[in-house]
């Protein structure tokens, strides 16, 4: 069956089951491989992209339940204001370690800026439990977070 999907703000149609999981779409047709497969059960958060604006695991969700909502990746978060915050925040203090979990990582933690823009370590904490680091870049992470909401929070006083 075809099914009409927006990734990255581009239109596509794409010819394949109606349960085949967006993940496989996104890397198996599409090409795009920044959303990284993990365990296939949601419970890494490597494979973390938006549908219109929420954050959700890939791997579970059904290219028909995908259908009609925007869906943005890690290729094009760093379009947003958040996204580049959350970006910069990774190179500013070298967050990654091997790097394979950071995609879902970043699609998380630029969720959470969205919708908290000060979030509070209990915050935090709730947003990124679904996302492992096998390399234990936890401590990193909250502070690429903190630093990312900080500078996200100053251009908003400034605005």
């Amino acid at each position: 069956m075809s099914y009409a999907i927006t990734v990255n703000g581009v239109a596509r149609t794409v010819d394949v089951d109606g349960d085949t999981p967006t993940l496989w779409v996104l890397r198996d047709v599409l090409g795009m491989t920044g959303t990284k497969f993990g365990c296939g059960m949601a419970l890494c958060g490597a494979c973390t992209i938006h549908l219109d604006g929420k954050p959700v695991r890939s791997c579970i969700t059904a290219i028909s339940a995908a259908a009609g909502k925007r869906i943005t990746t890690i290729e094009a978060i760093g379009a947003t204001a958040t996204g580049r915050k959350i970006q910069q925040a990774w190179i500013d203090l070298e967050v990654p370690q091997c790097g394979y979990c950071q995609s879902g990582q970043i699609m998380s933690a630029t969720a959470l800026l969205a919708a908290k823009p000060k979030p509070s370590d209990a915050d935090i904490d709730a947003a990124m439990s679904g996302n492992i680091c096998r390399c234990g870049t936890y401590a990193r992470i909250r502070e690429g977070i903190k630093h990312a909401a900080h500078v996200v929070t100053s251009d908003k006083k400034g605005a």
